[in-house]
């Protein structure tokens, strides 16, 4: 069981910190270069980018930031693992918080850049940038951050659930042995089944 748990606890650190490192660079170096272009090509960029990020890879990590937090609180429920299950609902929590910030605001500001069409096409290319750039920008540094914090917490609840692992491990070895009690029911005689003289 131990086994499970903690296999479940690395899948959820890991999606998790592997997108708030997305997030993390969209933050630190993708939208500060695109910042720095001309409309035609911030326009472009980020219609493609939102295209081609919809792929296997990331959408295993993405999912999994709620999907194996969840997967991870479920299988530490009960008594011995309480401490460790207020890591991962606090990571849950964030986790899922992101995740509507995501699903919420940032994908609709890409579906609206979607909608405008072929960069070619696009007869305000200003207005359209406009439109998108500030919000996104803003509301990805808040999905970067809320994804580290979540991260940082199932960092401390594998922390936990190590501890607690070598504590319990650490108690058993200290409980006195207690003799299996035998299984004939008379006390057993010296001499008994020994030839008689």
């Amino acid at each position: 069981m131990f086994a499970f748990r903690t296999a479940a606890l690395v899948a959820a650190t890991l999606t998790t910190g592997l997108i708030a490192g997305v997030f993390y660079a969209y933050a630190t170096s993708v939208m500060t270069a695109l910042g720095q272009s001309d409309d035609r090509t911030f326009i472009d960029i980020m219609q493609k980018i939102n295209v081609v990020i919809i792929n296997p890879w990331f959408m295993l990590g993405f999912m999994g930031t709620v999907g194996f937090t969840v997967l991870a609180a479920a299988l530490h429920l009960g008594k011995d693992s309480r401490t460790t299950l207020i890591w991962i609902g606090v990571a849950l929590l964030l986790n899922i918080i992101a995740f509507a910030v995501t699903s919420g605001l940032n994908v609709p500001l890409n579906n609206q850049l979607a909608n405008a069409g072929d960069v070619g096409q696009i007869g305000d290319l200003a207005a359209v940038r406009a439109q998108f750039e500030t919000s996104w920008v803003r509301w990805n540094v808040v999905r970067a951050v809320l994804h580290t914090l979540a991260f940082l917490v199932l960092t401390g609840g594998l922390f936990a659930a190590g501890m607690q692992h070598a504590r319990a491990g650490a108690a058993a070895q200290a409980a006195p042995v207690v003799p299996a009690a035998s299984a004939w029911p008379f006390p057993v005689q010296p001499g008994f089944g020994s030839a008689q003289r």
